[in-house]
C-alpha cells in the first residue's frame, strides 16, 4: 500500500508560512509590498499591539475585481510574472504567488477591493474562505490580518515582546518610506502616529521624518554612475553614526535588499574617518537592468545577487570617498539640546497603551541618541512631532552646517594657536570662534599620512646598521616571516636568517622615524605575522602606518611650543583627512561665537553691558 501521499492545499500553506510569515513583520512586509506594486501613492499601516492582535494595511491602488479577490489567496498565484522570462526581468516587489495564501492559512483575513466600480469583500479563516459578498466601490484595497498563528501554537508561543515586533515593523516601514520617497506612508500602533511621510518624492525630507532634522541636516548627497550601474542617495557625515548595520539602507530598483558585501564596502570607504566598529547612516538607491540581478534566492526576497559585483562596489567607494574629501567635516562641540521633560517617546508609549487587553510588560527602553532625538509634545493627548521651521522644503536647499565644499589643499580654515590645555589640547581661534585641536590624534594624522604614502612608494634608500640586531620568533612564525622576506626587502629592510628561528635585521629604509628604528621594525613584522592569512601588500600598508603613526605621534600631557604647535597645524592642514586619526576619533572640534555666548549667558544680552 502506498504510503506517500499528496498534501491538501491548506497543509502545504500552513508548511510554507514557515517560511514566507516569519513574524508580524514578514505579514506587513508582504501587504506593504503588494500595495506598492499596485501603484499606490498612500499606505497607512495600522497595527493593534504590534500587529499580534490585528495588522490593517489601506491603500489607493489599482484595487481589483472579484475573480482576482478571490484567486489570490491560492498559492502560487500571481500577476506579476507569466512566464520562465519573466524570471529574469523581474520589476516588481512581490512575483512568487506564496505571501497571501501563507497570511491567510494561519490568521483571519479580511479584503476589502474594488477598482472604482462595485467592490468585492472575501473573509477568509485558516485558509478556509468564509464569504465573498459585494462591497463598496472605494478604489483601492484594505487587507486587515488578525490573530496572526492562532492555529499554530508552537509559532504562537515564540513569537517576540511586543517591542521587539514593533521594533522590527517599524524599522522595514522606514527602509520602505526610504525606497519609496513618492509615497505617503502611515504608521500608527494603537493609535499613536509612529511615522507620517509627505510622498512628495523629496528624499531628504523622508530623511528627516525618520532621522530628525539634526541628521538630515548632516547628510550628504552622492550621485554616480558606470557603465551597469546608476547609484544616488545621501551618505552621513563621519560625526553621524550607529552601535549597528541597521541604518546602512541599500535599495535596488526599488526593493529593500541585503548583502553583506555592499555593506562592507560602505563601511570601509569611511575608514579612518569613524571608528571601526560603528557604521554610519546611509540610503543608497542603485538602478540597474533586472538581468544583472537575482532576488529569487529566498522567499522573503531580501537577498539579492549582483552581476559585476566588483564593479559596483568600486563605484559606491569612489562616490563615498569624493564627497567625504570635498567637506569640511568639522564637528560642532555644541550640538542642539533637547529638555529631558520633552523627549517623550512616542514608540514606547504606543505599547504601553495597548487597546483589547491589560497586559503587564517587561523591557528596556535605551534612551535615543541626541542626534535621533525629536521633540514630541502632547496636544489634547495625541503626540505632535515639534520640527524645527528652519528646514526648508526642498532636496537642495536643506542646509548642512559647516560642511561647505572647498579645495583639498585647503580644508581647514585659518587658526591661530593661542594656548596648551594639559599638554593636550591646543587652544585656536579665528572671526567664527573657538577650536580645540587633540595634539596627539592631529599628529597620528600627519604621521599616518606620511607612513602610508612611504609604504606606498618606498624609497630606495636604506641605512646599513653598525649594530645589528636580533629577533627570536617561535617555529610557525619563523616560517611565516621567511615566507615574505621579500616584503621586508621591497619595503627596504635588508634581513637574513640567523641560527635557529631568528632572523637578523643589517638594513632599514631611511624613512624609519629615527630613535625608534629597532621599535618600528618589530611592529612591521608584527603586521606581517598578524595578517598572513589573509595578507595583501596594501592591507599590509594601512596596518603598519596606523600602528607606526600612533607609536611615533606626540602624546598626551606633552607641553609644545607656539612654533610646534603652527607647525602641526599646517602639516595637519596638508593632509586629506585633517580631521579624525586614524581610529577614526576627531582631531578638531568647534565652538562657534553664539556657543561661547551662550555658555556664558551672553547671547540675547547686548553686549555692552
Amino acid at each position: 500500500m502506498p504510503i506517500i501521499k499528496v498534501m491538501d492545499e491548506i497543509l502545504a500553506n500552513k508548511i510554507a508560512a514557515g517560511e514566507v510569515v516569519e513574524r508580524c513583520a514578514s505579514v506587513v512586509k508582504e501587504l506593504v509590498e503588494n500595495s506598492i506594486d499596485a501603484e499606490s501613492t498612500e499606505i497607512k499601516i495600522e497595527l493593534i499591539e504590534s500587529g499580534t492582535r490585528e495588522i490593517k494595511v489601506t491603500d489607493n491602488g489599482k484595487g481589483m475585481e472579484k475573480e482576482d479577490a478571490v484567486l489570490a489567496f491560492s498559492r502560487h498565484a500571481t500577476s506579476k510574472i507569466v512566464d520562465e522570462d519573466d524570471l529574469y526581468h523581474i520589476d516588481t516587489l512581490g512575483f512568487r504567488g506564496e505571501a497571501l495564501a501563507s497570511i491567510a492559512s494561519v490568521s483571519d483575513v479580511t479584503l476589502k477591493t474594488s477598482i472604482g466600480d462595485i467592490g468585492t469583500f472575501v473573509h477568509i479563516k485558516g485558509g478556509k474562505v468564509l464569504e465573498v459578498t459585494p462591497d463598496e466601490a472605494r478604489r483601492g484595497t484594505i487587507m486587515c490580518v488578525k490573530d496572526l498563528f492562532y492555529n499554530t501554537p508552537a509559532r504562537l508561543k515564540h513569537m517576540k515582546s511586543l517591542y521587539t515586533e514593533l521594533a522590527s515593523i517599524t524599522e522595514y516601514i522606514n527602509k520602505l518610506a526610504l525606497s519609496h520617497p513618492n509615497i505617503k506612508f502611515v504608521l500608527t500602533n494603537n493609535g499613536t502616529t509612529l511615522l507620517n511621510t509627505d510622498g512628495s518624492g523629496m528624499l531628504l525630507k523622508t530623511i528627516k521624518s525618520i532621522y530628525g532634522i539634526t541628521v538630515a541636516r548632516k547628510m550628504m548627497e552622492i550621485k554616480g554612475e558606470n557603465d551597469d550601474y546608476f547609484v544616488e542617495g545621501f551618505v552621513s557625515i563621519p560625526e553621524v553614526h550607529r552601535a549597528n548595520r541597521n541604518h546602512m539602507v541599500t535599495l535596488v530598483n526599488g526593493r529593500v535588499v541585503r548583502n553583506a558585501e555592499l555593506n562592507r564596502v560602505i563601511n570601509d570607504s569611511y575608514h579612518s574617518f569613524k571608528p571601526d566598529n560603528r557604521y554610519p547612516i546611509t540610503v543608497l538607491n542603485i538602478t540597474v537592468d533586472p538581468s544583472l540581478i537575482d532576488v529569487n534566492i529566498h522567499p522573503t526576497k531580501m537577498d539579492i545577487k549582483f552581476s559585476k559585483l566588483e564593479d559596483l562596489s568600486t563605484l559606491i567607494e569612489k562616490l563615498i570617498k569624493n564627497v567625504l574629501h570635498k567637506k569640511v567635516l568639522i564637528p560642532e562641540a555644541m550640538p542642539k539640546e533637547v529638555k529631558k521633560e520633552e523627549k517623550t517617546n512616542a514608540f514606547v508609549e504606543s505599547i504601553r497603551k495597548p487597546i483589547y487587553r491589560e497586559q503587564k510588560l517587561e523591557f528596556f527602553v535605551s534612551e535615543p541618541e541626541e542626534s535621533e532625538s525629536k521633540e514630541i509634545h502632547f496636544l489634547d493627548d495625541e503626540p505632535v512631532l515639534n520640527i524645527n521651521t528652519d528646514l526648508v522644503e526642498t532636496n537642495e536647499e536643506i542646509v548642512l552646517e559647516h560642511l561647505e565644499e572647498k579645495e583639498n589643499e585647503n580644508r581647514l580654515p585659518d587658526l591661530y594657536p593661542v594656548g596648551l590645555v594639559h599638554g593636550t589640547y591646543i587652544i585656536c581661534q579665528n572671526d567664527l570662534g573657538m577650536y580645540l585641536i587633540d595634539q596627539h590624534a592631529a599628529k597620528e594624522r600627519v604621521n599616518y599620512e606620511m607612513y602610508k604614502k612611504k609604504l606606498g612608494n618606498p624609497p630606495k634608500g636604506r641605512t646599513s646598521l653598525i649594530f645589528p640586531f636580533t629577533m627570536e620568533l617561535s617555529n610557525n612564525e619563523y616560517i611565516i616571516l621567511k615566507e615574505n622576506f621579500d616584503v621586508m626587502e621591497n619595503l627596504g629592510f635588508e634581513i637574513e636568517e640567523f641560527g635557529v628561528s631568528s632572523v637578523i635585521i643589517k638594513a632599514h629604509p631611511t624613512w624609519l622615524p629615527k630613535g625608534y628604528e629597532e621599535a618600528a621594525t618589530r611592529k612591521v613584522i608584527d603586521v606581517i605575522l598578524e595578517k598572513e592569512k589573509n595578507f595583501t601588500i596594501e592591507k599590509f600598508n594601512e596596518k603598519v602606518a596606523t600602528m607606526l603613526s600612533c607609536k611615533m605621534a606626540i602624546k598626551a600631557n606633552m607641553n609644545i611650543s607656539e612654533e610646534e604647535m603652527k607647525a602641526l597645524i599646517e602639516d595637519l592642514r596638508k593632509c586629506d583627512n585633517p580631521f579624525n586619526c586614524p581610529h577614526g576619533r576627531p582631531t578638531i572640534i568647534f565652538y562657534s561665537n553664539y556657543d561661547l555666548e551662550k555658555l556664558f549667558k551672553r547671547s540675547g544680552f547686548d553686549q555692552k553691558q
